[in-house]
């Protein structure tokens, strides 16, 4: 009889490494439109953290926990990273001209909204979709 390694403080410690990337990863997708970062690497650091988690406890059992298709994420992605240019070059503007404003929001009061935030969300969704696209197709193969 084959008993089965105990893991349990491996998977806490990999669950409190994974809410820290993708919080991390959070940070950087907000503060790359002022700063270094934004979709590419906060999209990266996502992919890893979900990579890490699937690694540990194992593709069957995330699949049904993240039922996520990482396909339509690319898509969603691509669409909205080129349909930010090109809305503004229908409107007479240079393909991807910045706009902002400033807005009160609940819970944060005055905030900056760019066109550049939906720009890197559409880098973001591609890099996590095609990241863990890749990887899963070449876990999955059987040959």
């Amino acid at each position: 009889m084959i008993k089965e390694p105990n893991d349990m403080m491996f998977r806490v410690f990999i669950r409190m490494i994974a809410i820290i990337v993708v919080t991390f990863s959070i940070y950087l997708f907000f503060s790359g439109h002022n700063a270094p970062g934004g979709g590419f690497i906060g999209g990266l650091m996502s992919a890893i953290a979900i990579l890490v988690i699937y690694l540990v406890f194992g593709i069957d059992r995330i699949k049904a926990a993240l039922p996520f298709n990482y396909t339509y994420m690319m898509s969603i992605g691509l669409l909205l990273a080129v349909s930010t240019g090109i809305i503004s070059w229908i409107a007479g503007y240079p393909y991807l001209k910045q706009f902002f404003d400033y807005f009160q929001l609940p819970f944060f009061g005055e905030v900056e909204l760019t066109t550049a935030l939906i720009f890197d969300l559409g880098v973001y969704l591609l890099v996590v979709g095609a990241a863990m696209t890749f990887i899963l197709t070449i876990v999955e193969d059987d040959s």
